[in-house]
């Protein structure tokens, strides 16, 4: 069996594709994708506050104060419309970005005028935000309505709170910095983790099957003096330890990069949330992992044994990794955790352990059935392998 491992991790060693998706693909383009998505998403946002928006206002005549304080905006064009005009047309013509609809009853007096709604129209479906733009004078001008108000009715700033909030609630958070940043990144973790596993080991696998059938040279290793399962055996911890090999450059090389690009308290938050995260939780983590490559590595080799080509085993298993997002993401969803049977259910069950581990809430008596399952149902993808490999119909089809 270490016989046949080792053959295959020279061969794997030699293939430069092979090092490119398992080392080379995680350390450089990883990081390169979401340093280019940063920067795109930046540079978005900075066009979207610095751009200069065209409006047209509606009723200007009765909130002459307010249309003044819009016009004094730099950022901000006033466009002529017309009374007949159709707002949703007008805007979506590109003749404004938005329309600002003041009413008759608009009043600077807040004791005698009551609240004034102003209509604003505009096209929110990108990123352009003309909402908070105008809200933010809108808003201002409001505050100094409110204080006028408070002024006539000789409240003092006590009074004025009270009237304007008569109750208020004040969130005391009894969760720890390590639980809250659990919940937020937990569910994703094992999501990003899973997807490497699956894809680091899927290109290992689609070469120990059907490419060996392609280059003709699986029928040379069928006539070594070497048992049936210990091939199966040592082309299976091959890909398992591909899958384990890229997850683990590619998480490494994330979190190194991050630490790189972050600064000053970035590095402080980050530094204190993994160190409240203990060794025995990331050894728990990684062998939890164990089970879970077994299963995807037993599947991939099922899958590569039975294609007759390698571009046939690729179209078999891609569909295998919506299969594995559905339990993933059922891990994410509310109210699922590890009570009750979920501890039982394969992936998803790992998932939410993984996500407990991080959170610091983990029930360690869970494990055992998380394992177990786990455990149960890799060793019998891996019977199936053995079975499936001792087919000749499925081998020479």
């Amino acid at each position: 069996m270490w016989l046949v491992f080792k053959k295959e991790l020279k061969e794997l060693l030699r293939d430069r594709k092979s090092l490119f998706f398992m080392i080379a693909l995680p350390v450089m383009l990883f990081p390169a994708l979401f340093g280019v998505v940063a920067y795109f998403s930046g540079k978005a946002v900075t066009e979207a506050e610095t751009k200069v928006l065209n409006y047209a206002v509606v009723g200007a005549q009765y909130a002459p104060e307010l249309v003044d304080r819009l016009a004094n905006n730099e950022q901000l064009s006033m466009v002529e419309i017309s009374d007949s005009e159709d707002y949703k047309t007008f805007i979506n013509r590109g003749d404004a970005d938005f329309v600002l609809v003041i009413p008759e009853s608009f009043s600077d007096d807040v004791l005698a005028g009551g609240q004034s709604v102003l209509q604003l129209y505009l096209n929110d479906a990108g990123l352009n935000l003309v909402y908070r733009r105008v809200n933010d004078v809108v808003d201002t001008l409001s505050k100094e309505y409110q204080q006028a108000a408070f002024t006539i009715l000789s409240l003092d700033e006590k009074q004025a709170k009270g009237l304007m909030q008569p109750l208020k609630i004040e969130k005391n958070d009894v969760a720890d910095q390590r639980e809250n940043w659990g919940e937020k990144i937990g569910g994703f973790i094992p999501y990003l983790i899973f997807m490497l596993c699956l894809q680091g080991a899927m290109f290992p696998a689609t070469d120990l099957g059907a490419g060996e059938k392609e280059r003709g040279t699986l029928e040379t290793l069928l006539i070594s003096p070497i048992e049936r399962i210990n091939l199966v055996l040592g082309k299976f911890f091959l890909i398992a330890f591909a899958g384990v090999t890229s997850a683990l450059i590619t998480v490494s090389s994330m979190a190194l990069w991050g630490v790189v690009l972050s600064q000053g308290m970035a590095i402080e938050l980050v530094a204190e949330f993994m160190g409240a995260i203990s060794a025995i939780d990331f050894v728990l983590m990684f062998l939890m992992l164990v089970p879970v490559v077994a299963i995807f590595a037993s599947v991939l080799l099922s899958l590569s044994i039975y294609a007759r080509s390698f571009k046939e085993a690729q179209g078999y298993m891609t569909p295998l990794v919506f299969v594995v997002i559905v339990p993933v993401i059922l891990a994410m969803l509310p109210g699922v955790d590890l009570d009750g049977g979920w501890a039982w259910v394969p992936l998803t069950n790992v998932a939410l352990a993984i996500k407990e581990l991080i959170k610091g809430t983990m029930d360690y008596v869970a494990l055992f059935a998380i394992f177990g399952s786990t455990a149960v149902i890799a060793g019998a993808l891996l019977a199936f392998s053995v079975y499936w490999f001792n087919q000749e119909k499925v081998l020479f089809r």
